[in-house]
């Protein structure tokens, strides 16, 4: 059945027909929009390193999410900014926490939302590391301690789904055993399950959440980005310890590690499009070297066609205005 039987380009002749047989389609429904919540009342600050997005006060950031759930966007990813930090990370886990407070607001005033919280202590902690310090190293089995407190205190505030972003060996089990003793059997975890030590996050940490690390760097909990194996098998154990969605972090530069991850184990897979990535294709579109919106819908798709079911995205309202326009 070779040439002319066969013509490819029959059905690539008009957006109509392309449109029928397009074997991965965006939607709005199936991102998350990630967004920083901020103490005060009127506050809305955009980030530089990240224009579009902004930190947000309590009073604003209601408003915010109800413009993200009527253009069909399910969920949102609360990261707290609080004023004071400690060794402890102590405002990770108060009832009167930024987040928790974050929480019960927008349960209270945007019905219909999902709330997702991250859950790590990064933002919370003087030296900006996911976790408590021994003698410059983390140690992993008193911060599992600490992310214990802090998933129930999100779960008693109301998330949706609870997401542990440290990368620490056994979380995925505290979180799990914590929540069922404390009656929360219901409450899905969002596992960073293979989540990279990458140079893409530091817009998010300088300019989104203010937790630069004051010293060392993360490479003893965050993988090896030369590594796809290891990630297997941090899936693998997060999904022994209970996690019901896994994701992959960051996602453009990591699509291979996505198609894998899919292939393999066939769970619900998220994936961040982190700040970097975020950073790059709007600068380069502010140079005028790119379309942004095209490259943007490119970008997402790709993520969709490696098999990302869920995308958490700083392009997510201008992606679903563009879907809605279509």
């Amino acid at each position: 059945m070779g040439f002319p039987t066969q013509r490819l380009r029959r059905l690539r002749q008009n957006e109509a027909i392309r449109g029928l047989v397009r074997e991965n389609k965006l939607s709005a429904s199936s991102f998350i929009l990630p967004l920083f919540v901020v103490p005060g009342s009127a506050v809305k600050e955009e980030i530089a390193a990240l224009p579009g997005n902004y930190h947000l006060s309590i009073d604003c950031l209601i408003e915010e999410a109800v413009a993200v759930r009527d253009l069909g966007i399910p969920a949102v990813l609360l990261f707290g900014v609080p004023e004071t930090k400690d060794e402890q990370a102590s405002g990770s886990y108060s009832p009167n926490g930024i987040v928790q407070e974050a929480v019960r607001a927008l349960k209270s005033k945007v019905p219909g939302m999902l709330v997702v919280t991250d859950v790590c202590p990064c933002e919370y902690t003087t030296s900006g590391h996911c976790g408590l310090m021994r003698n410059g190293y983390l140690d992993n089995d008193s911060s599992l301690e600490l992310i214990a407190k802090i998933t129930l205190s999100h779960a008693e505030a109301g998330s949706d789904i609870v997401a542990p972003a440290a990368m620490l060996d056994g979380q995925i089990h505290t979180m799990r055993q914590a929540l069922d003793s404390r009656g929360f059997h219901n409450l899905p975890i969002m596992a960073y399950a293979a989540k990279f030590a990458s140079k893409l996050y530091d817009p998010f940490f300088k300019e989104g959440t203010h937790s630069t690390l004051k010293f060392g760097n993360k490479q003893t909990h965050q993988m090896d980005f030369s590594n796809s194996n290891e990630a297997m098998r941090e899936i693998a154990l997060d999904i022994e310890e209970g996690a019901d969605i896994v994701m992959v972090k960051p996602a453009l530069f990591y699509l291979d590690i996505v198609y894998r991850a899919k292939q393999e184990f066939q769970m619900p897979l998220a994936v961040y499009d982190v700040s970097g990535e975020y950073a790059m294709i709007d600068a380069a579109a502010r140079l005028g070297r790119l379309d942004r919106d095209a490259i943007m819908l490119e970008a997402l798709t790709c993520m969709k066609r490696a098999g990302a079911d869920i995308i958490i995205t700083y392009f997510a309202k201008r992606a679903a205005e563009l879907l809605r326009g279509k």
